[in-house]
């Protein structure tokens, strides 16, 4: 039974709301996950708060915020999953529940944009939950390797270790990883309506000509509805799939260009009809060529929830 809530100072909540809703969003890759750890982060505040009250409230919530954030990625991997595993979509410019800042942070290794970006989401995926944490706090958040140990209840020597760890597993995805700012995502933004506008008109050569040659595409449905349960691999095979998908669409109610966790995407809607999606998400990543070398579909209602 828990103890009887007693009341935050003043302001409390507001302050520190964004920043640890950021920080499980990129600890999980899932909203409806960030927001739970956010509830119950301030929830502990109340019921079994901090010893000395009087201390910065930041580096305690942090604490337990990481300490939900990593039960749950343990829990999740015990779960299994139906089908290929992808974030839930955010809406972006900037991501959701956080201040703009503009200048972005100089000594962060990957910027407030591309640390919600599906590429970077599900290379951490790799990472242990205690390496995903490290690598987060230190090179998203800037934090020095001391005040991830405190955060994270290690060693500093355990912490440099998780994070050197971790950055070595994602050695590929720095290799490999999609261009950022404007530039490309303007240039991703171009190949998409190009896509469609050629999937639209059932040109084959178009599409394919608009495609890397190892592009992949998944689709999470989350086990709700029909789609790919295995990454769709290469030129041939994608195109040849989404002029399929367009041939038995059917009419729209919605359909529209958006920014969704930094990347271009298409968003749309249609009549429900039995195991089908009503609603879904298509997120891509192109290459420095501008060809499309990534598709991320989402139709699972659960990771489709903060889209409106």
């Amino acid at each position: 039974m828990r103890p009887p809530p007693s009341p935050l100072p003043a302001g409390l909540f507001e302050e520190h709301r964004g920043f640890l809703w950021g920080l499980a969003y990129r600890l999980t890759g899932n909203a409806a996950d960030a927001d739970d750890v956010v509830q119950e982060t301030f929830l502990r505040a109340m019921t079994r708060p901090p010893a000395d009250r009087a201390r910065p409230w930041r580096p305690w919530l942090v604490r337990v915020a990481l300490n939900l954030g990593r039960d749950l990625l343990r829990r999740r991997r015990r779960r299994g999953y139906d089908g290929p595993w992808l974030p839930s979509v955010i809406e972006a410019e900037p991501p959701a529940h956080e201040p703009v800042d503009p200048l972005g942070n100089p000594a962060a290794r990957y910027d407030l944009m591309q640390s919600v970006s599906f590429a970077f989401l599900l290379a951490l995926e790799r990472l242990s939950p205690l390496q995903r944490a490290a690598l987060v706090l230190r090179d998203v958040f800037d934090y020095s390797a001391r005040e991830t140990a405190r955060a994270l209840s290690v060693t500093e020597a355990g912490a440099r270790q998780a994070h050197l760890r971790a950055r070595r597993a994602l050695s590929a995805y720095d290799a490999s990883r999609p261009p950022s700012g404007a530039e490309g995502r303007e240039r991703a933004r171009a190949a998409l309506e190009r896509f469609l506008a050629c999937v639209a008109a059932g040109d084959t050569a178009g599409v394919e000509a608009l495609l890397s040659e190892d592009v992949r595409a998944l689709s999470d449905a989350g086990g709700e509805f029909h789609a790919n349960r295995v990454p769709v691999v290469g030129r041939r095979k994608v195109a040849a799939l989404f002029l399929g998908l367009a041939r038995g669409l059917g009419r729209l109610e919605r359909a529209e260009l958006r920014t969704l966790n930094g990347a271009p995407a298409f968003y749309a809607e249609r009549a429900a009809r039995a195991g089908f999606a009503p609603r879904w998400a298509m997120l891509v990543e192109a290459g420095e060529d501008g060809r499309l070398r990534r598709f991320y579909t989402v139709l699972a209602r659960e990771k489709l929830a903060a889209i409106r």
